[in-house]
């Protein structure tokens, strides 16, 4: 065999033997070249945080709300019975509050007489179902209140008026013989005798022109301040 054959038939193996050129790098690579940018772009919008919505507070509505006071209907019956007694005595007589079956009224301790006979003789309020004391040290006063009903009038067997006042305080009491005074209402409402006896010596509230106006629960010989009153103190405590 001539050289020229031996070098033909190697040649001819090559070309056998040497694999076909693929060209998927090619394709990939064109694919990247030629992809237009609108294509990858949802991927990128995928991964992109969603656009938060702006939230405006909603103040106006708010301080509207917080301004508006909401209308409350006042029991009409004790409405009735607290306007009377204004319209009678005006200034003179404050209403605190209405409520169902229950009014308050506050007087100074000049008028508490003239609008505790107008309760009793024009409203039917025929007794006090008790006397309560409330001690203020820092308005210097004492607070005396009268909770009064009727057994007469049917309509009233469930209502209560407070009829409020008050007597000057003083640093020293000496219950009887200071400022710290009222007017007795035992000519007005019988029932208030023994529970303006207790508030004398449990308050130190004298009450002037009560006809029996001794110690109901303290002894008589009891030389301490008033055991109600805010500065009083248990000795050894």
């Amino acid at each position: 065999m001539s050289s020229a054959d031996t070098t033909e038939t190697k040649d001819t193996k090559k070309k056998k033997t040497r694999k076909p050129r693929t060209t998927k790098s090619k394709t990939k690579k064109s694919e990247k070249i030629t992809t237009p940018p609108e294509i990858a772009a949802p991927a990128e919008q995928e991964t992109a945080p969603a656009p938060v919505e702006e939230i405006v507070p909603e103040t106006e509505e708010k301080v509207e709300t917080e301004d508006v006071v909401p209308q409350v209907d006042l029991p009409k019956f004790e409405k009735s019975l607290a306007d009377k007694i204004t319209q009678k005595f005006g200034s003179k007589a404050e209403v605190a509050y209405i409520k169902q079956d229950r009014i308050r009224i506050n007087v100074k301790k000049e008028d508490i007489k003239d609008v505790a006979l107008y309760i009793r003789d024009e409203l039917n309020f025929d007794h006090a179902e008790s006397v309560s004391g409330v001690d203020y040290p820092d308005a210097k006063k004492i607070e005396v209140v009268y909770h009064l009903g009727s057994y007469t009038d049917p309509e009233l067997s469930k209502q209560i008026l407070a009829l409020a006042t008050s007597a000057p305080r003083e640093e020293n009491p000496n219950p009887g013989r200071d400022s710290t005074r009222l007017p007795s209402l035992r000519e007005i409402f019988y029932s208030v005798e023994f529970h303006e006896r207790e508030c004398f010596e449990m308050l130190g509230v004298y009450f002037e022109d009560h006809p029996d106006n001794r110690r109901l629960l303290l002894p008589e010989d009891w030389a301490d301040i008033p055991p109600l009153r805010k500065d009083f103190s248990i000795k050894g405590r």
